[in-house]
């Protein structure tokens, strides 16, 4: 892996060549469902995993991480940034895997400006161009705050843009609140509800969104607030991941919950075990997923 930089130093066009010859796949399969594998919390000054705010602060480990994951089968795609999705790619761990580009992370954590999340990723015409499945973006809203306007119509037009471009616009909507100089997102039902709603209305078009949603309490209520496809976000992991397993067990039922996308939960878990981590996940969206097939 740390060729990399050499590659980065001496030949950057082969990024531009890697992804014009990247075998791409279906965005569904057979049975429907997706597990992503989130890696752009980074970008957005977010290292922390539990008790350690530096966990992700090595972009080594971060990769072999990521390529442990995305070498399991089960596993559909990956979520990222373009530099870490550039490095996958030179690794050759994007062949057949969806790849959904982050748009936002301007509204870095514990900033002033956290709610006037701008884009400052990737944009639609690059996610096409370079031959990605969609985009995804933050869209925190709080009533208080005036940067909140700014985000919700740059996430309307990101949401207009990929739709021209047949490309899923993979929203994740969170009712927030600013307490004690920090972000707090509201995880109750009915605040959920109102995201939802609030999101689902953004871009000329709908045909290709995606929401991204919390597992919250009275989940059954909150996904009669949409018939957008929906994947589940894993969280900041916290507690016994035996009870966030049964939680998403429970919500994968739900016919509009098509999957998870889920980040430290899989690539940072407790034993540091990260394909068994990962392989119950895949069980959990895919069923029994024979060793060695191919996602």
């Amino acid at each position: 892996m740390r060729n990399l930089t050499e590659i980065r130093a001496r030949e950057p066009g082969r990024i531009r060549d890697g992804w014009a010859s990247r075998v791409r796949r279906p965005l569904l399969g057979d049975d429907g469902r997706l597990l992503i594998v989130a890696a752009d919390h980074p970008a957005r000054n977010a290292l922390g995993v539990r008790g350690d705010a530096m966990a992700m602060a090595s972009r080594i480990d971060l990769l072999d991480r990521l390529a442990t994951a995305l070498s399991r089968p089960g596993v559909d795609g990956v979520l990222g940034t373009p530099d870490i999705l550039d490095d996958l790619l030179l690794l050759g761990a994007l062949d057949g895997k969806v790849v959904i580009g982050s748009m936002n992370r301007g509204g870095l954590q514990g900033a002033a400006f956290e709610f006037d999340d701008r884009f400052t990723g990737y944009t639609a015409a690059e996610i096409a161009g370079r031959g990605l499945d969609g985009g995804k973006m933050l869209t925190r809203i709080c009533l208080d705050d005036p940067g909140t306007a700014a985000t919700l119509e740059a996430s309307g037009r990101a949401v207009t843009e990929l739709a021209e471009r047949q490309l899923v616009a993979m929203v994740e909507p969170f009712l927030s609140v600013r307490e004690d100089d920090r972000v707090r997102n509201l995880l109750d039902p009915d605040s959920t509800i109102r995201s939802i709603h609030i999101a689902s209305g953004l871009g000329a078009s709908s045909a290709y969104t995606w929401m991204k949603l919390p597992v919250v309490d009275e989940l059954e209520r909150v996904m009669e607030a949409t018939t957008m496809p929906t994947l589940l976000l894993g969280g900041d992991p916290a507690g016994d991941p035996q009870d966030t397993y049964a939680s998403w067990a429970k919500a994968l039922q739900l016919q509009a919950v098509r999957g998870l996308v889920v980040g430290r939960a899989l690539l940072y878990p407790p034993d540091g075990d990260v394909a068994a981590a990962v392989d119950i996940a895949a069980e959990l969206v895919h069923g029994t997923v024979e060793s060695g097939a191919t996602a």
